[in-house]
């Protein structure tokens, strides 16, 4: 609350000079002499003291009326201050939970980044794993097919095989092919079909018109 200035008391401006007035009547009404001299300046003295504390009177009211605009101004600048202040701690307070939650994010992005790279290195070791097992199959039947590739001579170096042995193997690759089909083993599936197509081109060979068991 703004307080409230003090009352300045002076009195009224037609006493004074009903005052002065009376002095110089009073004056003028004496032969002259040391009393009259007196009184003219006792006159002369009140009404410079009136004028000089009529004007002391409104500077003080003019101070006052600064003083309490003063009060006003600062009581309106703390408000603001206080309202500022307030707002600060509100906006640190919001920018502490979002970095709260920044840290949080970020620790768990971590975490589930650990977690997916032990996932993938594992999955690469696997296939890793698979793929030298496959190679290695493929190089084995490579070798294979290149023994039904040779081409079929009649000396002591053909293996004569019975059509019942490759009508058993033929089977044998057909199941193997459909289990790794079922298994999704793209690899081993071509595999075992490249041996049973290998097979057929011997059976073939030994169709009616061809003398003598299949030679691999």
């Amino acid at each position: 609350m703004t307080p409230m200035a003090a009352p300045v008391l002076s009195l009224p401006t037609n006493a004074h000079q009903e005052t002065i007035d009376f002095l110089r009547r009073l004056s003028s009404m004496l032969t002259g002499g040391r009393n009259a001299e007196m009184l003219l300046e006792a006159a002369s003295q009140i009404e410079t003291l009136s004028r000089r504390a009529a004007t002391a009177e409104q500077s003080l009211a003019e101070q006052q009326q600064g003083h309490a605009r003063n009060l006003e101004l600062r009581e309106v600048a703390e408000l603001a201050s206080d309202n500022l202040i307030a707002e600060m701690e509100s906006l640190k307070a919001q920018l502490d939970a979002e970095l709260a939650s920044l840290r949080e994010q970020l620790d768990e992005a971590k975490r589930q980044a650990e977690t997916d790279r032990d996932f993938f290195t594992e999955q690469t070791q696997r296939l890793q794993a698979r793929a030298d097992v496959t190679e290695a199959q493929l190089t084995e039947a490579n070798a294979e097919l290149e023994v039904y590739r040779r081409p079929a001579e009649i000396d002591d170096s053909i293996a004569v095989v019975p059509v019942a042995s490759l009508q058993l193997a033929r089977t044998q690759f057909d199941y193997l092919a459909e289990g790794f089909a079922n298994k999704g083993d793209l690899i081993s599936q071509t595999i075992c079909e490249i041996g049973a197509r290998a097979i057929d081109k011997a059976l073939n060979g030994n169709e009616p018109g061809n003398d003598g068991p299949p030679a691999i």
